[in-house]
């Protein structure tokens, strides 16, 4: 056997191997989901619930090593940053917060993740979508 005919009979056996060590893909219970405006939970829930909820659609390849560690630890330290679906259990002013928090991560570009959109193009954010989260963030306007 030739030494490419090695290398990829090892290759093969490997990802097979790595197909036993499995990961948690389980969504907790929804406790205190986000309240907003349809607009608003519609936009949230296309392009962040997947790693920001306890409503992760996880896709097939996702059953896949090694591709299941990364979407299992995003997701983990999605939630862990963000979790929409415990959004009720914080105070009106961390709520105000994290609104802005999230407007500002979308703005800088750091949300939704660059290797995320390939396969999920409709978490793509349109300047439509990100006016509706703009107006969600905005602070309440003082009564006179």
């Amino acid at each position: 056997m030739r030494l490419a005919g090695k290398i990829g009979l090892v290759a093969l056996a490997t990802f097979a191997a790595i197909q036993a060590i499995r990961v948690d893909q389980s969504n907790p219970p929804v406790t205190a989901d986000l309240q907003a405006p349809p607009a608003v939970k519609e936009v949230l829930r296309r392009a962040c619930y997947d790693c920001h909820s306890n409503e992760t659609r996880w896709p097939w390849y996702g059953h896949v090593a090694p591709t299941s560690w990364l979407l299992h630890h995003d997701v983990f330290e999605g939630r862990e940053a963000l979790d929409f679906s415990e959004w009720g259990t914080l105070s009106p002013a961390v709520q105000a917060q994290r609104e802005r928090d999230v407007v500002e991560s979308i703005a800088e570009g750091e949300m939704p993740l660059w290797y995320y959109l390939p396969l999920h193009p409709s978490a793509r954010l349109s300047a439509a979508d990100k006016s509706v989260l703009d107006a969600w963030a905005a602070p309440a306007s003082p009564d006179p």
